[in-house]
């Protein structure tokens, strides 16, 4: 059985049970499957950090998640004052952590804020998005 199906054929049985009464089986089986549930690669660390006001420009933009993403679904755009597109090289993912990805900018960034907007595809094909800001002094 595929392992989604696994867990969805887990959830059920925990249900069956709860609905039954056997309301301590049915607990103890749901804190089993619980960690099964969907999972998302949320962003858990970024460099720069966001919110942070530079004195120079980064040369690279650094984003790691909660889990493993796939590059080749994934991107990251930085937008500038007035809304520029920041000129930027490939998305590369970590070759030590699947759960990291680097982008490099093609440019020094001139003073202002910056917007990093990234949207990412988990391996599990789960997908999000979010942004965040920093400014260069």
């Amino acid at each position: 059985m595929p392992g989604s199906t696994l867990a969805l054929y887990r959830v059920i049985l925990c249900a069956t049970d709860i609905t039954k009464g056997n309301d301590e089986y049915a607990t103890s089986c749901w804190t089993r499957v619980a960690p099964l549930r969907c999972a998302h690669a949320h962003l858990q660390q970024q460099i720069p950090t966001a919110g942070a006001q530079l004195s120079a420009s980064p040369q690279t933009l650094t984003l790691s998640f909660s889990e493993g993403i796939e590059p080749a679904f994934s991107g990251v755009t930085v937008t500038g004052p007035q809304q520029h597109a920041v000129a930027t090289g490939k998305l590369t993912r970590s070759a030590d952590n699947p759960a990291e990805v680097t982008l490099p900018l093609a440019e020094a960034l001139p003073p202002g804020e910056y917007t990093v907007a990234w949207h990412v595809v988990s391996v599990d094909g789960h997908k999000t998005k979010g942004q965040y800001t920093f400014s260069v002094k």
